[in-house]
């Protein structure tokens, strides 16, 4: 059968009726079975990979246990694996191989995780859709005819479609919990600093996170566990509380939590099925015991408007090194000139965001607009802070929509920036949120944010391991992609 959860791998790990080797077969069978449908995977190293699953069986065969040993993992491409392409889906580093490990990767490597695949990804981590890497769009698992949702949209593919139980990703806006809300996995955006960003290419610096993304809660914990915590080579780095406890994952006991719905997050806009399935998603949260309680963010009509001022001039500032000189293709000669490199090199979309961040900056625009974007971040953060004083979580919308179709937006940026309209917040604030499998609107996943006050991840996950327990969402697969594979579970 294909790749279950990562909880049941390890299960069968310990039990010994699985292999390292074997699972890191099958993934990669997986992969190169169906991945010229879904686009998710840029590139492999089986004889790597197979390198450390074989380590991982010695581990196991000597008795070491570890939340992660012996588990596939796929990296999203801009996420440092030593030797290994990293190309942020751009043309400008289609030549780069990374000279060392981001802390994230080391960490798993050190616990035995096996890495099988680079994921696709939007160019730079610029978009929504996994339609803007520069070798092709990813596809939706459930509907090949739909966006996955981006600029993760590699990694939460590869779960999705079970080439590996666990993956990792980036979140600037929202671009593992978009992703995972279309295709029906579990990922998290931690609190800002509770995973090292050291070898992450940077978006935009004070806003980008690692994220984490499994089949479950319980999977996310586990991966979470062995990379969280203070990292010298990060000074954003911090301690996550209760790190202990995210493996093995207990459900909360939500009987009495009370659970905030900001009405800005629950007005006009959602579709009629996405609302639906969620007011579904949160009486099943009632029955649990949970009391839904109607709150309000304020400031959320600017968020959108602030992120993109704030993200775009931290990318124009970011992204000043890919000149063909630093970073980027090089012409032997030194005929060609910075702009040529970047006009041939870097696709329509990061082209935009440098282009407004760079005027944002610009003499003249940096008060009206930067700074601006800046004060009412902190007036965003400080509506968190109120809200999170009367309720223990924020239940929120991922998405207004399910995905959508292939290409409906790409000409529309307005239109495209419109669907992190529910996760930019958190990300201004630095607050930790999740998205959790809540249904399905017309055969398409629809999925349900949960926020928590900061280093409130551990409490997050395991509100969630308890909804999943009583509403198992999660374990629902695209019926269109084959369950059996050579060496799976």
């Amino acid at each position: 059968m294909a790749l279950g959860t990562a909880m049941e791998a390890r299960r069968r790990l310990d039990a010994g009726t699985a292999s390292a080797v074997g699972l890191a077969r099958s993934s990669l069978e997986r992969i190169g079975a169906w991945d010229g449908r879904l686009g998710a995977i840029l590139s492999t190293d089986p004889g790597r990979t197979l390198a450390c699953a074989e380590a991982a069986d010695r581990r196991l065969a000597a008795g070491e246990r570890t939340p992660v040993l012996g588990l596939p993992v796929v990296l999203k491409d801009n996420l440092h694996w030593k030797g290994t392409p990293t190309t942020c889906g751009s043309r400008m580093l289609e030549a780069y191989r990374a000279p060392y490990d981001a802390t994230v990767v080391a960490r798993l490597l050190a616990a035995g995780a096996v890495p099988v695949a680079k994921a696709n990804m939007d160019e730079f981590a610029m978009g929504s859709s996994g339609e803007h890497s520069a070798f092709g769009p990813t596809r939706n698992p459930w509907d090949e005819g739909r966006v996955p949702g981006g600029s993760s949209s590699g990694a939460v593919v590869a779960v999705a479609a079970r080439y590996a139980p666990l993956a990792l990703g980036s979140d600037t806006g929202g671009s593992v919990r978009l992703p995972a809300g279309f295709c029906n996995v579990t990922a998290l955006r931690p609190t800002y600093g509770v995973l090292s960003r050291y070898g992450l290419t940077s978006l935009a610096s004070s806003l980008d996170q690692v994220g984490p993304i499994g089949v479950s809660a319980e999977d996310v914990g586990a991966i979470l566990q062995v990379m969280a915590g203070r990292d010298p080579l990060d000074s954003t780095s911090r301690a996550l509380p209760r790190l202990e406890s995210l493996f093995p994952l207990r459900p909360a006991d939500l009987r009495g939590k009370r659970i905030g719905l900001p009405a800005e997050y629950w007005g006009t806009g959602l579709e009629p099925g996405v609302r639906t399935t969620l007011e579904t998603a949160l009486g099943g949260l009632r029955e649990l015991g949970a009391e839904l309680v109607p709150t309000t963010l304020p400031h959320t009509g600017w968020a959108l408007d602030a992120y993109y001022l704030v993200c775009t001039s931290e990318a124009s500032s970011n992204l000043a090194r890919y000149d063909g000189l630093r970073y980027g293709p090089r012409d032997p000669d030194g005929a060609a000139t910075v702009a040529t490199v970047r006009r041939n090199a870097l696709g329509s979309e990061p082209k935009r965001r440098i282009l407004l961040g760079t005027f944002c900056l610009s003499r003249g625009s940096y008060e009206a607009f930067y700074l601006k974007a800046l004060k009412v971040r902190t007036l965003i953060a400080r509506d968190f802070e109120a809200a999170f004083r009367q309720v223990d979580l924020l239940a929120t919308p991922v998405s207004p929509s399910v995905a959508f179709p292939l290409g409906a937006r790409v000409s529309d940026p307005l239109l495209m920036y419109l669907s992190d309209v529910f996760t930019v917040t958190s990300a201004l604030a630095g607050y930790p949120a999740l998205t959790v499998p809540a249904g399905f609107s017309e055969g398409l996943p629809v999925g349900l944010q949960l926020m928590a006050p900061p280093l409130g991840d551990t409490f997050l996950l395991e509100a969630a391991h308890g909804y999943q327990q009583a509403f198992p969402h999660h374990l629902k697969t695209p019926t269109q992609l084959p369950q059996e594979t050579p060496h799976g579970l």
